[in-house]
């Protein structure tokens, strides 16, 4: 049985398939983050609560991903990644419905679990299915879905709640969800290589018992929840300040605030050479540094300064974050794919976590608030770089 290569047909549909499940995925996971004012008006609860939306779904996401790439192993790639993209697109529509904020938080609880399908397994397919001169480019524009589907969520939905109101915004992402779900099933060649196994969680927990002894894994992982706490927690609130006085932005155009992720896509390439020249040690600590800058400069009043600021901000923690994602895979010396797995769990719980309080510091003082649970998180990251350093190498 031959493995996919690349200029094949059977390449070009594997990836677009994949780069559909990553779009789809994607958008659907960060929909409400830039209508979480909209969402807090219309229901009439506080910016922490409305936050729920996205942080109860990030949770739900990192502890069934988890579980989910087991399940995988006795129940195959594509069924499971195809099940969960349908669910999604499905669960969408329900949302665009939800009579109430409590329906909408147990719909966004069931998704974040269902999200889990295609994350957890997209990259053991092509593993697997690619073959490895091929793999590094199928990666790349796999990890490209996720991104552009990110930032695309985020603006469609921005816009439409403006031009129109979120739930058409949400019944349309979930229509689209489905026809790409649909075109998944029918371009994802089927698993060559898979080769079932039985069920087995023991192993898997020893596994991750023996990472969470890892002192230096431990602390990588502390660094991912560090980093997505404070990079959601500033995305979150971010637009609160902005549609109202001084700056009065209409929804549309605080939707394409997150455009300036765009300087993600550039700074983690960018920082990773860095610190594949210089050591990961110094580059993420200036990663760290860029963050709380660009941090600081967001408590400017001038617009222009803000957003510059949170363009700095987002170039450092993207770079950060690829920084800490390579250092655990050179630093764990078996089951890569698990201590993988544990940095994302930590990962999203950051952005569960940070996302939530943050609110809370958001309401009670503002956007200064915001900006002092920030940096607090900032500062214990680059405390903790400076003790990993004692337990890796660069």
């Amino acid at each position: 049985m031959a493995y996919i290569q690349k200029g094949t047909k059977a390449f070009r549909n594997a990836n677009l398939a994949l780069f559909a499940g990553a779009f789809s995925t994607y958008a659907n996971l960060y929909m409400t983050q830039p209508i979480l004012p909209a969402l807090s008006k219309q229901f009439g609860v506080s910016p922490t609560i409305a936050s729920l939306s996205l942080s109860l779904t990030t949770l739900t996401l990192a502890i069934a991903m988890l579980l989910t790439g087991s399940l995988s192993e006795a129940w195959g790639r594509k069924p499971i990644m195809t099940f969960s993209m349908i669910a999604v697109g499905i669960l969408s529509l329900a949302i665009g419905f939800a009579p109430n904020f409590e329906s909408l938080l147990v719909l966004r609880v069931i998704q974040g679990v269902v999200f889990a399908g295609l994350p957890a397994i997209a990259m053991a397919y092509l593993a697997e299915e690619m073959e490895p001169s091929s793999l590094g480019a199928a990666m790349g524009l796999y990890i490209s879905g996720n991104s552009i589907g990110g930032l695309s969520g985020r603006v469609i939905m921005g816009s439409m709640t403006d031009v129109f109101n979120w739930h058409i915004a949400m019944v349309s992402i979930g229509v689209v969800s489905i026809l790409l779900a649909i075109a998944f099933y029918f371009l994802l060649p089927k698993s060559q290589h898979f080769i079932p196994q039985k069920l087995a969680f023991k192993p898997l927990f020893k596994s991750m018992m023996a990472h969470l002894k890892d002192r230096a894994l431990l602390m990588l992982f502390a660094l991912g929840f560090l980093l997505m706490g404070a990079f959601v927690t500033l995305y979150n609130y971010v637009g609160f300040q902005l549609i109202e006085p001084p700056y009065s932005l209409s929804q549309t155009v605080v939707g394409f605030i997150f455009l300036l992720y765009l300087v993600g896509t550039f700074s983690s390439t960018f920082m990773g050479k860095l610190a594949d020249s210089h050591g990961r040690f110094s580059i993420i600590l200036i990663a760290f540094s860029l963050m709380i800058a660009g941090a600081l400069l967001t408590l400017n009043g001038w617009l222009i300064i803000k957003i510059l600021g949170i363009a700095l901000f987002t170039f450092g923690f993207f770079g950060g974050h690829s920084i800490a994602s390579g250092w655990v895979g050179a630093r764990a010396t078996h089951d890569k794919a698990q201590a993988s797995s544990l940095y994302l769990f930590f990962y999203y719980v950051g952005s569960s976590i940070g996302g939530t309080v943050g609110g809370l510091f958001f309401t009670g003082f503002g956007w200064s608030g915001v900006i002092s649970m920030i940096m607090v998180f900032l500062l214990i990251g680059m405390l903790i770089t400076i003790f990993l350093n004692r337990y890796t190498t660069n």
